[in-house]
């Protein structure tokens, strides 16, 4: 008890920069945090608050709150068929990807075959090479086998490089299964097609849905590469830089946060799901 009420006055009496430095401590990373989330967030509510602008071609100043380009966002010329350019490549993209992708990580990750390690370090060239390399490398090659630019060109080059992002996802979910599962399954007398469709399958298409939604967003908001290998065919990102010199249509801003929203609402049901199963 003695030592207990001589802390008191001993705590009451430090400095109050003793005691600040300390809170400041103890709350150091949540202010990390919180300024974190500010700067990553500023550019989406920016986006957010100016797709309710009442503006004509230039959405630069703000000129009055209004909801008709939610009611139309379609009203900007090409904006669309832009977007439209953007979805069809990137399920094209998304699907041959997460196909060719999760194959290559079953090979890398369950056989051993000669070249297994140079197949392991190529896989990840697309990944470290900077986009203006490659795309410039892949526009070389087009123009020299003959092949016109334009959509066909963009999903070669868009599964091309979503493909590496599937193959790093999936097998490092398969590097994390317990193989014990899949030997007991055979135990109980289940050939290998039925353990990998009742055992192995369900396991892994957690990676399998998470590398195809990486996938997707990489091939929707690409540019660098887009640019140089699309001809006369527009999607959205190129839309949006070329609106960029005249002033972006607040339509632009709308698909844009309509985007976030419904990106944001996949990664919660995801979640949710979760944590269902779990429970």
């Amino acid at each position: 008890m003695a030592a207990t009420t001589e802390s008191l006055p001993a705590r009451a009496k430090r400095p109050v920069s003793q005691r600040a430095g300390r809170w400041l401590s103890n709350n150091l990373i949540r202010i990390y945090a919180v300024f974190g989330f500010t700067y990553l967030f500023i550019p989406v509510g920016y986006t957010f608050v100016y797709s309710f602008n009442n503006s004509g071609k230039s959405n630069l100043n703000w000129r009055g709150f209004t909801t008709d380009k939610w009611a139309n966002p379609c009203g900007a010329p090409d904006v669309c068929n832009a977007l439209s350019n953007s979805l069809k490549i990137g399920l094209i993209a998304t699907a041959v990807a997460t196909v060719l992708g999760t194959m290559i990580a079953f090979a890398l990750a369950r056989h051993r075959f000669r070249g297994r390690t140079v197949t392991n370090l190529t896989i990840f060239l697309p990944m470290a090479t900077p986009e203006v390399v490659l795309g410039a490398s892949l526009l070389a090659f087009f123009l020299n086998v003959g092949v016109p630019l334009g959509f066909q060109t963009i999903v070669i080059a868009h599964i091309m490089f979503c493909i590496s992002f599937v193959v790093v996802t999936v097998k490092a979910r398969l590097a994390s299964l317990d193989p014990r599962l899949e030997q007991a399954a055979m135990d109980l007398y289940a050939d290998e097609w039925q353990t990998f469709r009742r055992i192995t399958f369900p396991l892994v298409l957690p990676g399998i849905v998470a590398g195809a939604l990486l996938a997707f967003s990489l091939s929707f908001d690409d540019f660098i590469i887009t640019n140089f290998n699309s001809g006369d065919v527009n999607t959205f990102p190129k839309f949006v830089w070329v609106s960029s010199l005249r002033g972006i249509p607040a339509q632009a801003n709308v698909i844009g946060s309509a985007m976030f929203f419904i990106a944001l609402f996949a990664v919660l049901l995801g979640q949710a799901v979760t944590r269902r199963r779990r429970a």
